[in-house]
């Protein structure tokens, strides 16, 4: 064996944990200080918990957060766009075919979705000056906006 090469051994070098457990071991260093052992890990201990590093896990709790609020002020204006109450102005269908709908009563979009479901495409064409063409451009208005219409929904598959 080659003199002086090797690193002073120390037969009793006390081991620290942070949970406060102290043992003594053959080590190069005299003392050593360690963050986590078996007396306090959680594979150890059957105890759940979260070992925080550098705050890495309040970080990535963040943007979780962040994550989840940006995907519900999505969802929020997703349903706002296809809410019943938007007014028929936002549907920009023309000033002649929006003024036919207010005389004829029908203010909102859901107004014109209740009479599409309840009378059909004839409660819209019997109202005066309203034809098949104001007609389809309405249809064409709300489904690009997001709303089902009546007769839309896909049929259902038999097995």
């Amino acid at each position: 064996m080659k003199p002086n090469i090797h690193p002073k051994w120390y037969p009793a070098a006390k081991i620290c944990c942070a949970c406060g457990s102290e043992w003594t071991v053959g080590a190069t260093e005299p003392e050593i200080r360690v963050n986590i052992c078996s007396n306090c890990h959680p594979f150890f201990t059957g105890e759940q918990r979260i070992v925080d590093t550098e705050g890495q896990v309040d970080r990535f709790m963040r943007r979780l957060k962040a994550r989840e609020n940006i995907q519900q002020e999505t969802q929020r204006r997703a349903d706002e766009l296809t809410s019943p109450e938007l007014a028929l102005a936002e549907l920009e269908l023309g000033t002649r075919i929006e003024n036919l709908l207010v005389e004829a009563g029908l203010k909102k979009v859901g107004d014109v979705l209740k009479l599409l479901q309840t009378d059909g495409e004839e409660g819209l064409t019997d109202i005066r000056g309203f034809g098949l063409k104001y007609l389809a451009n309405l249809k064409k208005s709300l489904r690009a906006k997001g709303y089902i219409l009546p007769g839309d929904e896909p049929a259902e598959e038999s097995a």
